[in-house]
Formats: structure tokens, C-alpha cells, sequence
């Protein structure tokens, strides 16, 4: 096996999924964000380890094809779409039973031609627009799509639901409009019930609603990022204990001694300012280790942390790793995660972006080991 892969946590993803459970109490339902094949950590075997524990309830995904696969590897609990899909793609919700999210009379039209057509009764969710402006329908005309479903006789209303764009933060204008928020689509639920129509199972809350609004909880909640052991924001309150799953690893390959004033790598825009030992691993930007770690970028090597050195290249980086050293060529190499103090989070810092998107850029050469 090739020696950079990424080793995930099974157990370390169960106890985030429980802790979660914790915080929102046993009576409310989980739908775990799945979408990008589970943010790079394995849709398919996660979900079965998950669906197996009994801590929850749906799949989310991003794209009917997700669903496919999840569907094609055995799972046979609820998926729910948490995008739109085009008109083409609407058999495919039949035949594979995926529940989608809708937010306008045509494309609800179109689906309950389709059941009509097989005899059927098609469950959907309506997404509510509260302020993202994603998708889903403005609060307003609620009422008026939930009347459509729940009186056309190839539709039922399984569940309605928001999403909340800056709830994972904790600043005073983010949080007044996540209220706010709140507020709207607590004002839809009501007029909706007004008209005896059942709503299904109401949801709202993402990874920061979780950590951060109890009263978005509802029926259901749709945690992603700290399924995985981040938070979803630097400032985001630690009140759910999580733990990494993902740990992105590689070797040391090859060892070679550099004098005072030598550059390395593609530009040669580092230079060793003292005799030192420069280790090559073959990770890089192919594989998701983010080329704007570039002369930033920090691994662990027996416990000890060492500079990345020079332009991250395609599928190798240098690590500074000094004169007076220990390390020899098969040493393991923790490019993140685990227990290291090397985190996603760090890096992404470094990088100006967020955890989400180096989970995510893990290439698919890059062997997934469960444990």
C-alpha cells in the first residue's frame, strides 16, 4: 500500500455522533451531513458504522449520485437531499428512494408527475429561505407550496427546514441574525400548522446551531464539520467534546544533507541558512496537502514538529528537519490530525481557509484505512 493515506477513526466518529446526541437529547432526530463522501472521511463506511450504533437517523447528501452509492453499498435507511436536483435526475429519487428538498410548485409539479406515473407517493422536505438566499423558498409563499404538497395525493410532507449561514460564529451581528432567523421560520412552522397541515419533521440546525442555538434544535439536527472533530469556527464554543477522525500520514522517503546558502524546491524560493538534513515525503498537492503551505506548513515526526521547506510540489514535500536529528528513511510522518498538535484546523488557518475544504481535498489516490 502506498505509504501516504489517511487512517480514520471509526470509534473517534461514533463518539462525536453520541456526544452530539448528547447535547440535543435522545428524542430528537440526527441527519448527518454525508455530501463529498462524508467530507473526504469515507461516506459509505461511516454511515454504516453509524446507522449500526443507533445514534442516527439520515444520511445528507449533496448530489443524487452520492445517494446512489450509499444506497448501492447497503444502506437502507433514510437519505435526504440537501440540494436540488434537475428534472432528468427526478427518476432517480424513485428508484433509489432518496428524499429530496424542494422549494418551488414546478419542480414539486414535476416530481408528483413521476410518482403518478408509478403509483406512488413521493415524501419531500421544503427548505425555507430565512435569509441565506441559497435555495429554498421565501418565507412568504410557505404556506401556499405546503398547501400544494399536502393536497396533491403523490406528495407528502415529510419535514420542513432552514439553514443557518452564521450560526457557527459567536459575534453580536451574527447572532442577531441567526435569531432573527429563528424567528422567521418559527413564524412559517406556526402559519403552516394554522392550516392543519402536518409538517413533518421540522430542522434547522447545522453544526453551529448545535453548539450554539438549543431553540434551533426542532425535530432534527444536521451536524457536518464536528461529525468529523472541528469546530465549525475558531471562535465556535467547545461544548460538545470531539475528536479528530481523520489522520493524514505519510514516510520519510529519502534523507539528504544541504549546505549553508543551498536552495530547495520548485522556485528556490528557500534557502538553508545553516548546514542542515532535508527529508523527502511523498505527499503533496495532488494528494491535498495544500500548496499554500509552502515554507509555512508544519509536520510531526516522532513526536517532534518540523518546517515544511520550499514549494509544495504536486506529490512530494521537504521537511526542514536540522543537523542533529534522529530520523531515518520509513519514519512515519503526520502531515495532520491524530493527536498531533498538528491539526486540520492549524493548517487551514495557515491557509487562509477553513477545515472543511482540506478534508474534502483529499484525492482519491490517497488510500482510506478504518480502524
Amino acid at each position: 500500500m502506498r505509504s501516504t493515506k489517511v487512517i480514520i477513526n471509526v470509534d473517534n466518529f461514533l463518539n462525536n455522533l453520541k456526544n452530539i446526541k448528547k447535547r440535543i437529547g435522545n428524542e430528537k432526530k440526527i441527519c448527518m451531513a454525508l455530501k463529498a463522501d462524508g467530507y473526504g472521511h469515507g461516506a459509505e463506511a461511516l454511515s454504516k458504522a453509524a446507522f449500526s450504533s443507533g445514534y442516527a437517523d439520515y444520511a445528507g447528501i449533496a448530489a443524487i449520485s452520492e445517494g446512489i452509492k450509499l444506497r448501492e453499498s447497503g444502506i437502507k435507511e433514510d437519505i435526504l437531499l440537501l440540494s436540488l436536483s434537475l428534472g432528468e435526475e427526478i427518476p432517480e429519487l424513485f428508484d433509489y428512494n432518496i428524499t429530496p428538498f424542494t422549494a418551488d410548485i414546478s419542480y414539486l409539479s414535476d416530481i408528483a408527475k413521476e410518482a403518478a406515473k408509478r403509483n406512488s407517493v413521493k415524501t419531500v422536505h421544503l427548505k425555507i429561505d430565512t435569509g441565506m438566499n441559497r435555495i429554498g423558498c421565501r418565507p412568504e409563499d410557505g404556506v401556499k407550496i405546503a398547501q400544494f404538497i399536502a393536497e396533491n395525493k403523490n406528495l407528502k410532507l415529510g419535514g420542513i427546514c432552514t439553514h443557518l449561514p452564521v450560526s457557527d460564529t459567536t459575534n453580536s451581528s451574527d447572532k442577531e441574525f441567526t435569531l432573527n432567523q429563528i424567528k422567521i421560520f418559527n413564524s412559517v412552522i406556526k402559519n403552516i400548522k394554522e392550516k392543519k397541515i402536518e409538517t413533518g419533521i421540522i430542522h434547522a440546525a447545522n453544526s453551529g446551531g448545535i453548539l450554539h442555538y438549543p431553540e434551533s434544535h426542532f425535530d432534527m439536527v444536521r451536524p457536518g464539520i464536528i461529525l468529523f472533530g472541528s469546530y465549525p469556527d475558531k471562535s465556535s464554543e467547545k461544548n460538545i467534546e470531539i475528536k479528530p477522525v481523520m489522520t493524514f500520514e505519510s514516510r520519510v522517503v529519502f534523507i539528504k544533507k544541504i549546505k549553508k546558502g543551498e536552495k530547495v524546491s520548485y522556485g528556490l524560493i528557500w534557502e538553508a541558512d545553516e548546514d542542515t538534513f532535508i527529508a523527502t515525503v511523498p505527499a503533496g498537492y495532488a494528494d491535498g496537502y495544500n500548496r499554500f503551505l509552502s515554507n509555512k506548513g508544519k509536520v510531526e515526526i516522532k513526536g517532534k514538529i518540523y518546517p515544511v521547506a520550499g514549494r509544495v510540489c504536486m506529490d512530494q514535500v521537504l521537511i526542514n528537519i536540522g543537523n542533529n536529528h534522529n530520523i531515518e528513511t520509513g519514519d512515519k510522518v503526520i502531515l495532520f490530525g491524530g493527536d498531533s498538535s498538528v491539526t486540520c484546523d492549524s493548517l487551514a488557518e495557515i491557509c487562509n481557509t477553513i477545515p472543511y475544504e482540506l478534508y474534502c481535498n483529499i484525492n482519491k489516490r490517497v488510500p482510506r484505512i478504518y480502524v
